[in-house]
């Protein structure tokens, strides 16, 4: 299974670009995540552009009114989808304004990263290390909450 990370414009925060790159260096080695840009624009441009980008995926919005799950509940939820031969999964980040009402209503699923807003580059960081800490325990890695 294909994970492909969609975010409104490529970091600009130091901070973040470096999350990004060093949550990159630790995906690489265990599995396929590819993490792509789509141009920055209005709310509405730019939700244009990542159901573009999706087409074919099953579909993740990140969004502080979505589902918040744990770190079980991804390992749970992907495992289900790799059992059920789902061959990619988009996660979705919009820009500063957020998604559209119709990009939500176009995803299986709208997940929250907390209920608070956050800032998108630091959305994008912490949905990769998530994603990391996903693919760990799939590979049978211990968790520390266990």
């Amino acid at each position: 299974m294909e994970i492909l990370i969609l975010a409104a414009a490529k970091p600009s925060l130091g901070y973040a670009r470096e999350g990004v790159r060093f949550f990159e260096e630790r995906l690489r080695p265990l599995g396929r995540v590819e993490l792509r840009y789509v141009k920055a624009g209005r709310s509405e441009e730019v939700s244009e552009r990542l159901l573009e980008a999706s087409r074919g995926c099953l579909r993740l919005a990140m969004d502080e009114r979505g589902e918040n799950w744990s770190t079980r509940e991804w390992e749970r939820r992907m495992r289900d989808w790799q059992l059920h031969a789902v061959k990619r999964v988009a996660l979705l980040i919009g820009a500063a304004d957020g998604h559209t009402a119709a990009l939500r209503e176009s995803c299986d699923a709208v997940i929250s990263l907390g209920r608070h807003t956050m800032q998108h580059e630091l959305a994008l960081v912490v949905l990769l290390e998530q994603i990391y800490r996903v693919h760990t325990l799939l590979a049978g890695s211990p968790y520390h909450r266990d």
